[in-house]
């Protein structure tokens, strides 16, 4: 991998990760795009500039991070069923489903049409609970059942959350909200079991390529969480199922011709 398609694939991570259209399921499409072969540090690649957006969640809620305990707690325990879930299938995740271009095609299709369905039928509605800190344990244990769906590539954890969460009668910017901070320490067990688990393989250009992809993912994703944050106070997500739909169809297509 060369510093150019770092650079590609970092803006493609910082530019889906908090939208719901799925970052792991853009990865796999751009890498293969790219002709990038399946490599070991390719997958390991896609897992650990992730690092980059959860750094510019930080840099956005540090204060909550740091100074509200009652929400991070809360987080915490959403983050739960992810961490036991993605333990326990990382190896299956890692060799059966990353990579996966079917799989992808297939989450992408029906995510969208899922997506579009229910703001169909939620529309007009307005969540009972304003704010995060209103969010119970119970709540956050069900979101984070929801975001242990994205472990299958195309599903994405932030379409799956923000769902989740509407279904739960949680505003809209709050839950939205809670997805951003909840990504932080999925993303951040996600990368350091990968980085652990394939240091020994990572030579030191290879590092240099990580440190690319981080500092772009991190520009990128910043700018997309600022964009979302004001795309929710008078929009819903229709545009992003209809988009998940035609990618998802064009994808199969492509996928049966071949």
């Amino acid at each position: 991998m060369d510093i150019t398609h770092a650079i590609i694939l970092a803006v493609v991570e910082g530019l889906t990760e908090f939208l719901p259209v799925s970052s792991t399921g853009h990865m796999i499409i751009a890498s293969q795009l790219l002709h990038m072969p399946q490599t070991e540090f390719l997958k390991t690649f896609e897992i650990a500039i992730q690092l980059g957006a959860i750094g510019a969640v930080f840099s956005l809620y540090w204060r909550v991070f740091l100074l509200d305990w009652e929400v991070g707690k809360k987080v915490m325990a959403a983050f739960i069923p992810t961490a036991v879930i993605g333990f326990f299938l990382y190896k299956a995740i890692k060799q059966f489903l990353l990579g996966n271009m079917m799989v992808v095609a297939v989450a992408m299709l029906l995510g969208g049409i899922f997506l579009v369905v229910f703001e169909l039928l939620y529309k007009g509605k307005q969540g009972n609970i304003q704010g995060m800190d209103r969010i119970t344990y119970t709540q956050a244990i069900t979101i984070g059942l929801c975001q242990a769906l994205a472990v299958i590539p195309g599903v994405s954890r932030s379409a799956a959350t923000i769902v989740g969460g509407l279904m739960l009668g949680i505003s809209r910017r709050a839950i939205v909200e809670f997805s951003f901070l909840l990504a932080v320490p999925t993303m951040l067990a996600a990368t350091a079991l990968d980085l652990l688990k394939s240091s020994s393989s990572i030579s030191f250009a290879d590092a240099g390529v990580l440190g690319v992809g981080f500092g772009t993912a991190f520009i990128v994703a910043f700018a997309t969480v600022k964009f979302l944050l004001c795309y929710v106070q008078a929009n819903d997500f229709i545009p992003f199922g209809i988009y998940r739909i035609v990618v998802g169809m064009v994808l199969l297509f492509c996928f049966m011709r071949s």
